[in-house]
């Protein structure tokens, strides 16, 4: 990012949809801009193209630079301009400094383009997006949409199964993702249809998509259907409804493997790759989401930043002399809280990631209480990694 005395204009944006509000100051806080910027290409650059000229060196600056504000930072990179970035945290901090207390579109610029003018160090800079970046963060979030569909589809069929058939639910309800299963009820919806299709058939159709579990499943579902003799009103609807849920099913599931296999193949060309995916409990898809959410990790100062960011500072509530339990806060990134959580489950083959999680549990902590602290801890080294650019190296972390 130029230094400071070489920014003619601080040009602060508040992202819209269709159009930006934007506000300019120069060094000295004399306002220069404000207006509305259509979210156009040739409106946009006519604006950053006229300050340019006008002023020298133009810094725009965002709260957003994802999403609808990804096209204003490419346009304003392409006309010559600087572009940083106001996280939002500093953003609603700062912006309570300021007089008046109605959240406006004109009144978020304005306070955008002074807290770069005057806080220059509350920025974070924003190098050009790399390609790879950017596909990553489009893949990632249609394999998280694909993952919340299939959780839908799975539920939807699990609820049906309860409702007219609760011992068959609780064979297949627990496992409707597995090939076999959703391979089974696409063909076979119903008690009825799954009785006529016989034992021994059942269990050569789905011996080569489950070789090991074909003859226990079956055994398990006929079990189950031996236990319900009476057919409860609507159980035919089953043929129709069950099968094209399995086959959505089936369908979503077959699409986030071809997904996952253009992360794995993008993943493979980013220089960090083999650093993220060395942590224990970290593969393709976690890999990637934490790739694009907290890159190489230089916008934050401390692990203490990034683990706030991610919301995994655990916290207590308190009062008086009561202590109530240990939590994760509500806020943060939700996508690398998620990620992060999952992963220190995962990682609990790992012996210095488990001796921690055992004694966390010794010490009275919850299942949860334990992850969340794992979790946090991964963080610090997470941190570490990416700032030295080291691959993972056990150790036991030390409790607090």
């Amino acid at each position: 990012m130029n230094d400071r005395d070489e920014i003619g204009v601080f040009l602060g944006l508040d992202v819209g949809k269709t159009a930006h509000l934007g506000h300019g100051l120069t060094p000295a806080g004399k306002k220069v801009f404000d207006k509305q910027l259509p979210n156009t290409e040739p409106k946009l650059r006519a604006v950053f193209d006229k300050l340019r000229d006008k002023f020298g060196t133009v810094l725009v600056i965002v709260d957003q630079p994802a999403s609808i504000g990804a096209l204003p930072l490419t346009v304003a990179r392409d006309a010559g301009c600087t572009v940083a970035y106001l996280p939002g945290l500093s953003m609603r901090r700062i912006a309570d400094l300021y007089p008046g207390e109605a959240k406006t579109d004109a009144r978020d610029a304005a306070v955008i383009a002074d807290a770069a003018r005057t806080m220059p160090h509350t920025l974070r800079s924003l190098e050009v997006t790399d390609e790879i970046t950017a596909e990553l963060t489009v893949l990632t979030g249609f394999d998280q949409d694909l993952a919340a569909e299939a959780t839908r589809t799975s539920n939807r069929i699990r609820g049906l199964l309860t409702q007219f058939h609760p011992s068959l639910e609780r064979v297949l309800g627990p496992r409707p993702d597995h090939q076999a299963v959703t391979w089974l009820l696409e063909r076979y919806g119903s008690p009825a249809a799954l009785r006529k299709a016989g034992r021994r058939r059942l269990v050569e159709l789905i011996r080569p998509k489950a070789p090991r579990m074909a003859t226990r499943l079956i055994d398990d579902v006929f079990d189950a259907l031996n236990e319900q003799t009476v057919v409860v009103p609507g159980t035919g609807t089953l043929d129709i409804v069950i099968p094209s849920l399995a086959r959505s099913l089936g369908a979503v599931h077959d699409q986030r493997r071809a997904t996952e296999t253009q992360i794995s193949a993008l993943l493979e060309q980013h220089p960090l790759s083999k650093v993220l995916t060395s942590l224990p409990g970290v593969a393709v898809r976690t890999a990637a989401t934490l790739l694009v959410t907290v890159g190489d990790g230089t916008s934050f100062p401390s692990a203490a930043h990034l683990a706030s960011y991610a919301g995994l500072a655990p916290t207590t509530k308190s009062s008086g002399t009561s202590i109530h339990g240990e939590h994760a806060p509500r806020g943060g990134n939700r996508v690398l809280k998620r990620a992060m959580f999952l992963s220190a489950f995962a990682a609990l083959h790992d012996p210095a990631s488990r001796t921690y999680y055992d004694k966390c549990r010794a010490r009275g902590k919850t299942h949860t209480q334990a992850l969340l602290r794992l979790a946090r801890q991964r963080i610090n080294v997470l941190f570490a990694m990416l700032r030295n650019g080291t691959f993972y190296k056990p150790r036991t972390p030390r409790l607090t």
